[in-house]
């Protein structure tokens, strides 16, 4: 038996195996499909939140220890697995914010260089960006980081890590307890014991905790975008306009995103959906009107009421914890939240104060 239990393999369940078995633990990892497949993969790999202005101090705590974390992980996924997660800090580009001089004082509250720059500035840092605008918001720090490549280059870290089994087509279908505290979980390939559970499903934890009398106030958000095949250097650096941004990739592609809609967990896509982003993006970079959409799709955001990640012990159930509900943030999250489950795990000093996080007073009734 591992001395851990890992359920769910998206870049948060990844993420946690990796600092477990950094910190010389055996750890068994359960996916129902395939390692980083999910919202992981979907999403567009901005290592910040969107307008981080709007969001409250808890997750600008993650948010800020997770983006300082990024290069030196990406660094060290490239050198030992080969595979280049495209980190890339090239900044970003606030056309049309309505909200300023909250932005700005954020800005100065935190510490963040962000600053109002003049059309000759915007144009030259990208010269098909939105025509007519006199000014934009320009964010010189913030990174992305390509996310298909980065659940590729954890999946391969852990398959080769000699304290990690990595299960994968093992859909965990309830939890075990014994005498107030968890024993292990059922999956479709039968039962797998564990002493220390941890629940990092996304849109699917609280279906997970539901059996046991949790109610997890955690959803699925769909959010559909579309890629272009576009020329290098078309675009540079991520630009966002209207609630919609444009993310650049090392070989030119451009993802353009996104949307949010309560539908369940239906990842069918929509024709109206594409329409719109194809609206979005180009009229955040018209010249993309001339570039072919080469793949459409759709993935789960776990939602949460506040955006507020639940992380930590699950109150009357000894033994089970949770990492979910992030959000529009998995990964811009996913360093600092999982590295806090892993001080509390092994009685370390946490990172940030963990009491925002926990799901003491938090849970739905």
């Amino acid at each position: 038996m591992s001395d851990f239990l890992v359920v769910g393999g998206g870049v948060i369940g990844m993420m946690t195996t990796l600092q477990l078995a950094d910190a010389g633990h055996s750890v068994t990892l359960l996916e129902r499909g395939q390692c980083g497949r999910e919202a992981s993969w979907a999403g567009g790999g901005i290592v910040s939140p969107l307008y981080p202005w709007r969001h409250s101090a808890p997750i600008s705590r993650l948010s800020t220890w997770s983006e300082g974390f990024y290069p030196e992980l990406a660094l060290r996924l490239l050198e030992e697995t080969g595979i280049d997660p495209e980190y890339r800090q090239k900044g970003l580009l606030y056309l049309r914010v309505d909200d300023e001089a909250r932005a700005m004082h954020w800005a100065r509250e935190v510490g963040k260089p962000l600053e109002r720059v003049s059309a000759d500035f915007l144009y030259a840092k990208e010269p098909e960006a939105a025509p007519g605008c006199r000014e934009a918001l320009w964010m010189p720090t913030l990174g992305s980081i390509r996310n298909p490549r980065l659940t590729r280059a954890l999946r391969r870290r852990l398959v080769e890590m000699d304290r990690v089994s990595l299960r994968e087509g093992r859909e965990v279908t309830g939890l075990r307890l014994a005498a107030g505290r968890v024993s292990g979980v059922a999956t479709t390939e039968g039962t797998v014991g564990g002493e220390q559970v941890i629940v990092c499903g996304g849109a699917w934890a609280a279906g997970l905790l539901a059996p046991l009398g949790v109610s997890l106030p955690v959803r699925p958000v769909k959010g559909q975008m579309i890629l272009f095949k576009a020329p290098p250097g078309l675009v540079s650096r991520v630009v966002l306009m209207d609630g919609r941004y444009v993310i650049p990739r090392a070989d030119g592609r451009v993802l353009a995103g996104s949307t949010l809609e309560e539908a369940g967990f239906d990842t069918s896509v929509s024709a109206e959906a594409r329409e719109s982003l194809w609206h979005s993006a180009t009229r955040i970079v018209p010249a993309l009107a001339d570039c072919e959409v080469e793949h459409h799709w759709a993935g789960l955001r776990p939602g949460s009421p506040d955006g507020v990640p639940f992380i930590g012990a699950v109150p009357g159930v000894e033994g089970l914890y949770v990492n979910a509900g992030h959000y529009r943030n998995g990964l811009v999250l996913a360093p600092a939240s999982t590295h806090l489950l892993v001080d509390e795990l092994l009685g370390r000093e946490p990172i940030v104060d963990p009491a925002p996080y926990r799901l003491a007073g938090r849970l739905a009734a």
